[in-house]
């Protein structure tokens, strides 16, 4: 497990003014065996290397407010940067008086040189533009540029900036070297922009291009009373939901640069239904991941330009994206429609998985949170009949059915949300409701993630 370079945290601020070559060698990815065996000695050595790579000081004093979950990419994306700036846009779902970027190299197989890091208000609408006035230069360790070694995340210092809740940030990273998108969140669903030479300090850049991916970030953490609330939410009462998921949760289907993915609406459930500014609610899905499988494509197959997208095992990557947030004190876990769809088209057929496999690969993660002090809630598989991707079949209707059973009904979780019975239609509950259906038959629209939203009992959260 990759480890963590982090500079002390520090006070908050007083008030004031790879890299691989670019010709790519293969990418060889192996598959998680799925072994009974394996699970508790998965859970020690994952939480371990969690322990390792999280800072205490950060996790006490600061609040996760975005984060998204970092993957590799395949061999044929020669997506590269060099004397460009990267305008990345995030949305926070909790505010706050100050603010650190949290930057990653985690995939990298060379150090990151960054030439600049700045951060600002977002022009609503136009991820182009800063807001006048809120722009702020972002360091490391008191200083810029800053290295990242491979393998490694590194969090700024803290940035003094009335930080909004429901507010869009601008964050712009100047890569001076030919730079290797080693290190990206493909399904952005926002609008990213692509800039000549350094031009992060800028109001406003000319794009080259645009992009809906994130690329080297990882997270923004906040600190300190949100600005737009009267009395705020002290240290005391802040935490951070981390939502675990696929590419539901992740947003496809979803409107882009919209915000309309469940997590992102549960947060807005959480202020304006409960008052919660001070909870962050963090999506950590990536699009195709499996609970128990890293990516392993079929040899030959159109799979293997795409699937190293899909991220490491939830088994396995829980530790890094999860137990390691900000104030983390709660996750919500979807996942294990990938794990008995991918086999036959995106995975060989022989990793077919079991209602007993998936159960087991739940009790991990079960394990992991609670080994951390983490409340664990599970979430129902949503239906798939009639997907466009071949996915359903009537046994893995069975295996889909029974851990659903298990999840409503064994009482391991600490608390369950079902997205299932929120989303099918009663007519065909095989199928999702054709008006929360984006047209797959397997993604929700944007109707689905504001009803899968409104399923989750927000007192799960106390």
């Amino acid at each position: 497990m990759p480890q963590e370079a982090t500079p002390p945290a520090g006070p908050v601020p007083a008030r004031g003014p790879s890299r691989r070559s670019l010709g790519r060698a293969a990418v060889a990815v192996a598959a998680t065996p799925v072994l009974a065996g394996t699970w508790q000695a998965l859970t020690a050595s994952t939480a371990a290397a969690a322990d390792g790579a999280a800072d205490g000081e950060q996790s006490r004093a600061w609040t996760g407010t975005w984060a998204c979950a970092e993957t590799t990419v395949p061999a044929a994306d020669a997506t590269a940067f060099a004397d460009q700036t990267l305008r990345q846009v995030v949305h926070t779902s909790t505010g706050g008086r100050a603010l650190r970027i949290r930057l990653t190299n985690r995939y990298g197989t060379e150090p990151l040189v960054v030439g600049e890091v700045r951060v600002g208000l977002s022009v609503p609408g136009d991820g182009t533009a800063v807001v006048p006035g809120t722009d702020r230069a972002v360091r490391f360790g008191g200083r810029t540029p800053v290295t990242l070694a491979p393998g490694t995340r590194q969090w700024s210092d803290p940035v003094s900036l009335d930080v909004p809740t429901a507010a869009d940030l601008a964050v712009s990273v100047y890569l001076p070297q030919p730079t290797p998108a080693d290190t990206v969140h493909r399904s952005a669903f926002q609008r990213n922009h692509v800039a000549a030479g350094n031009v992060a300090a800028k109001p406003a850049v000319d794009a080259q291009r645009t992009v809906t991916s994130w690329y080297f970030l990882a997270g923004v953490a906040v600190a300190g009373a949100a600005p737009d609330t009267d009395a705020g939410a002290g240290t005391g009462s802040r935490q951070a939901i981390v939502a675990f998921g696929d590419s539901i949760t992740d947003g496809s289907a979803t409107t882009v640069g919209a915000n309309r993915r469940w997590p992102d609406v549960l947060a807005r459930r959480l202020r304006d239904e409960a008052g919660r500014t001070g909870t962050g609610v963090l999506n950590a899905g990536i699009g195709g991941n499996r609970l128990l499988r890293d990516p392993n494509p079929p040899p030959g197959s159109n799979a293997e330009r795409y699937a190293p997208y899909f991220g490491e095992a939830g088994i396995r990557r829980f530790a890094h994206d999860v137990l390691d947030q900000p104030a983390a004190r709660h996750v919500v876990v979807l996942l294990g429609i990938n794990d008995l769809g991918h086999p036959g088209r995106d995975a060989p057929r022989d990793e077919e998985v079991t209602a007993a496999d998936l159960i087991n690969g739940h009790r991990s993660l079960i394990r992991q949170a609670h080994a951390r002090g983490l409340r664990i809630h599970g979430a129902t598989v949503l239906p798939v009949e009639g997907d466009d991707l071949g996915f359903y079949t009537p046994e893995r209707e069975e295996v889909r059915q029974t851990v659903n059973d298990w999840i409503r009904t064994a009482g391991e979780y600490d608390g369950t949300v079902d997205f299932d019975a929120a989303t099918r239609d009663p007519a065909q509950p095989r199928r999702l409701l054709p008006a929360y259906d984006s047209g797959d038959g397997l993604h929700p629209n944007d109707a689905g993630m504001a009803a899968m939203a409104a399923a989750v009992p927000l007192d799960l959260f106390t």
